[in-house]
This record gives C-alpha cells, structure tokens and sequence, in this order.
C-alpha cells in the first residue's frame, strides 16, 4: 500500500503568489478498475476521487507559486487524483515518480494494464493568468486549488477512458467488418455465432465501463459544491472533446451491436430454416414408405 497520505479537500496549492510558473498533469489509464477502499479512501464521498499527495517525486517545479513551497509548510509535493475506474492523474510528478507510484498501486489494480497499453494523456498548466482560459495547447489558471485540479483530474481521466474504449472498439471494427461482407461464409458453422456472440460482449461490456464506470456524459459532483467551476469543466470538456468522441463511440457500439444481432438474427433463421427443410424431407420420405409398402401389398395381393 502506498505511503503518502490523501490530502484534505479543502488544500490551497498555490497560496498568495503572483509569480507566473508551470507545471505538467498527466494522466494514465493504468487498469480497468482501481480499489479506492483499500488506498485509504473509506471515508471518501461516493463517486468522488482519491486525491494524494506525493513528497519527492516532483519535476523540479512543483505546483505551488515558488519550488520551496506546496501542500506542506515548507514542502514541494506532487497531487495524484485517483478514479476508482482505473484512471489517475498527476500534477507535477516526475515520469519516474508516476511509473514509482504506479508500481505501488499495482496490487491495488483490477485488470492492470501493461505500459504499453496504457492510455496517457499531458497537459501544461500555467498560472498566473487573469483568468481561466488555454492558450495553444497551455491550460492558464488564475491560481490552483484542489478543487480546480479536481476539476481538470475529472476530464483527463475521461479522455484516457475514452481513448481507451476507442483503441479497443476500432480493432473489434476491423474484426466483425467480415460478418458483413461475407456473411455467407460466416454462417457455415457455429464457429461464427461464438465470435459473434463475443463481439456483442465486448461492445457491452465497453458500453458499461464508459457509461456506468467513467459516466464520461456525467459532470462531476464537485459542481454542486463549487459551481464557480462549472465553466473551466465546461471549457475543458468542449476542449478534449469529450462529448463528441462519446458520441461517436457510443454509434460505433450501436453499430456493433446492431451488427452482430442482425448476423445471429440470419444465423439462427438459417438455421430454422434448415430444421424446416429436414422436417420436411422426413415427412417425404415417410409418405415415399408408405406409398412403397402399399404398392408392394397390392401386387402381393
């Protein structure tokens, strides 16, 4: 179990500094779930994420307004916002610090994922800006506090999601394309309702994890407490375009799933269809014996 200690909700990482610096967030999609219970989080609100800090494993510049400062008095501290669908999120971390704090966490992770199937996403973040806004690729803050980077946790964490399910649905595209060019050599055996039946588990399964598990459509309960931070999440979200690649995964599922159901639908008619046929072949021949045994009892008689 990792030793860092979550942090309080109500932490201020920037203080009073009106010196303009920058730090990276990044995020990793490091397994299909993480056991938030088990990292200390049993007092932790329903739904909302594990926010940890971590001493030492920074990139040199910290996240509050001078290196010297941070969560602590004194301290320079890194933030890891951890989601229980298996995302996390770092603010001025190290490369070598996240993949040592992934480490940790690994007996903690469902499914865990190797890193070269890891979904990773950076961001620079500036402060020191009049106000909330991005320039280029930079996300400009006024100053940090944890809620913000709750905030910017909550929309990166989805994206990872997102690209994720994206990876995944586009190779069961190019796997299931041969069911509708070439149906009828799919249906010559049961081979093919097997993998069709996968197919349409795995589209299910995706839709679950993206729906119920990230609620990637879902603004984060934070809002209610702080709805000055509704346009910043909006912002990032229009940003990552995180409704529109829901969307378009969500018809790339239907399509899948509209797919498969139709090619069992064929499948088992055909099947129908061949019972049908076999009923009627047998009720023939019957009628053929019977037609046979009365002629051979006439010429008999």
């Amino acid at each position: 179990m990792p030793d860092p200690p979550p942090a309080t909700e109500d932490t201020s990482l920037a203080g009073s500094s009106s010196a303009s610096h920058t730090f990276r967030a990044q995020a990793v999609l490091a397994g299909t779930g993480i056991d938030l219970g088990a990292l200390g989080a049993a007092e932790r609100p329903g739904g909302a994420p594990l926010v940890v800090e971590l001493i030492g494993a920074l990139d040199g510049l910290g996240i509050a307004g001078s290196p010297a400062a941070g969560l602590g008095a004194g301290r320079a501290t890194g933030v890891a916002v951890l989601f229980r669908y298996g995302a996390v999120v770092f603010f001025g971390v190290s490369p070598a610090g996240v993949s040592e704090y992934l480490r940790q966490i690994g007996p903690h992770l469902r499914q865990p994922l190797g890193a070269a199937d890891r979904e990773t996403e950076g961001l620079e973040i500036r402060v020191g800006g009049a106000r909330e806004t991005f320039e280029g690729n930079v996300l400009v803050l006024a100053d940090v506090t944890l809620e913000k980077l709750q905030v910017v946790a909550d929309i990166m964490a989805k994206s990872v999601s997102l690209a994720h399910h994206e990876r995944n649905i586009e190779r069961q595209f190019e796997r299931i394309e041969p069911f509708a060019v070439n149906l009828e050599h799919w249906g010559r055996g049961g081979r093919a309702a097997h993998e069709l039946l996968q197919h349409l588990g795995t589209a299910l399964l995706a839709e679950h994890r993206v729906v119920a598990g990230a609620r990637v459509d879902d603004a984060p309960e934070l809002l209610w407490d702080h709805p000055e931070l509704e346009r910043i999440w909006a912002r990032l979200r229009d940003e990552f375009e995180i409704r529109e690649r829901f969307a378009a995964l969500h018809g790339k599922l239907a399509l899948i799933s509209r797919t498969a159901e139709t090619a069992l639908d064929l499948l088992q008619n055909r099947r129908a269809l061949r019972v049908e046929y076999a009923i009627v072949g047998l009720i023939v021949f019957e009628i053929f014996l019977t037609l046979l045994q009365w002629w051979l009892s006439s010429r008999v008689g």
